[in-house]
């Protein structure tokens, strides 16, 4: 994918994966002479996803975007396939770049957890300054909270990074709720970058905390390898020993935990519904119940062919690892999300999930979307957030929301701007 000339017109670099079927393979940045059509990978020694690509104008080098530790850091490599040792380039998360005819410097588009997305003038390898002030109105008006990153022994020692964002107006002496949020993918990261889950929790008083367990991006292929076909494994000891981990910091009220998670987060949740009662609450969003019946009705069969190893008829993992089979030790209250025109992970996964949690007597809630697919647009957000907060307000104690969910699908909240 995404072909890119060599300005003299020798070359045409490109991404590639080597690994037959298997969507989250290792992104590679590759090379192909056009006189001789001879290939060659440049990145085999660099063991993170590449992401975007420029040449730079004397066709030397190639600058370019990867998962990399929590971030989205530009990088180089030489036609030689050596890799630049550090990031040339590191704001938090990089989506977009164009480099200057010398690639002395960059424009770069970028954002951090306390930073909407704003342009920058930045040397490779040197001083960033800041161009646009789109949302410098809102930096100086909304207390935008930054995050700060710790690690935490998971399975097999192996360290896992975690984000903590602290609340509005935060006072270390005080004991706050938590919310630890799973990312879906699985094979993805909580990178330093601006969105709302950031935000949202931490302003209604909330410590929230994203951790990058086994299956993430950004740390090593054999890291993000380790989820397949091992569900309930490494990744679950690693949120219990982040759960652990959060509880005894002393602004954390151990008493007053939950987790969220959407996608492949919202299996996290459903699995610890039949796996643990640590949490004072869950909320599952989008995510995946009964893995045989997923199977059968996903658009990306190849996804739960490789990461379950097979067809259901070909595996023991669909039974092992479907939350659908531990229906008995369901007990912690659940919000549950969906919407009908997901077509990624079906929405009856979630409602087959609600009808179980109503038939053990889980206090649980569901919100279903009717047309939201599996990224609802902003309005839907806007109500996926409000729902979260009366959840977390009756089980957590954090603020109240500022909305009814009923109104507002009902169409009974105006937005308005004011002026």
């Amino acid at each position: 994918g995404m072909p890119r000339y060599s300005p003299d017109g020798r070359w045409i670099a490109f991404l590639m994966q080597t690994v037959p079927a298997y969507v989250s393979d290792r992104v590679r940045l590759a090379l192909v002479e056009r006189a001789t059509g001879a290939v060659r990978v440049l990145t085999e020694a660099f063991d993170y996803w590449v992401n975007d690509l420029q040449w730079t104008s004397d066709s030397r080098r190639i600058v370019f975007t990867a998962d990399w530790q929590g971030r989205v850091p530009l990088f180089a490599v030489d036609l030689q396939g050596r890799v630049t040792e550090r990031p040339l380039v590191e704001l938090g998360t990089v989506d977009a770049f164009d480099l200057t005819p010398g690639a002395e410097w960059a424009a770069v588009a970028r954002r951090g957890i306390g930073s909407p997305s704003e342009v920058f003038r930045v040397k490779l390898g040197g001083e960033a300054k800041r161009l646009s002030f789109e949302n410098e109105a809102i930096e100086k008006e909304v207390d935008i909270r930054p995050a700060e990153s710790i690690e935490v022994a998971g399975a097999d020692g192996h360290p896992v990074q975690v984000w903590i964002v602290k609340p509005h107006g935060f006072d270390p002496a005080k004991r706050y709720p938590l919310v630890l949020n799973v990312h879906g993918g699985p094979q993805s990261q909580w990178s330093d970058s601006f969105r709302g889950d950031w935000q949202v929790y931490p302003g209604a008083g909330y410590v929230e905390a994203f951790p990058n367990p086994h299956g993430s991006t950004g740390f090593g292929q054999a890291y993000t390898a380790a989820i397949s076909r091992d569900y309930s494994g490494k990744v679950m000891q690693d949120l219990d020993a982040v759960a652990d981990a959060l509880a005894r910091l002393p602004y954390v009220d151990a008493d007053r935990m939950g987790a969220m998670g959407w996608s492949w987060g919202g299996y996290a949740m459903m699995w610890l519904e039949g796996h643990n009662t640590r949490f004072r609450c869950l909320a599952s969003m989008m995510g995946l119940y009964d893995l045989e019946a997923f199977y059968g009705a996903t658009e990306e069969l190849w996804y739960p062919a490789w990461d379950l190893g097979g067809a259901p008829w070909e595996s023991p993992l669909y039974e092992r690892d479907s939350p659908s089979e531990f229906v008995k030790e369901f007990k912690t209250p659940c919000l549950v999300i969906t919407g009908e025109k997901d077509f990624r992970i079906p929405y009856t996964q979630s409602l087959a999930f609600f009808t179980a949690l109503q038939n053990m007597g889980v206090p649980s809630r569901l919100v279903v979307y009717e047309k939201a697919g599996h990224w609802p647009s902003w309005y839907e957000m806007a109500l996926y957030y409000n729902a979260h907060l009366e959840w977390f307000h009756e089980h957590l104690g954090g603020e109240a929301a500022p909305w009814s969910s009923e109104e507002m699908v009902r169409n009974g909240v105006p937005f308005e701007v004011e002026e």
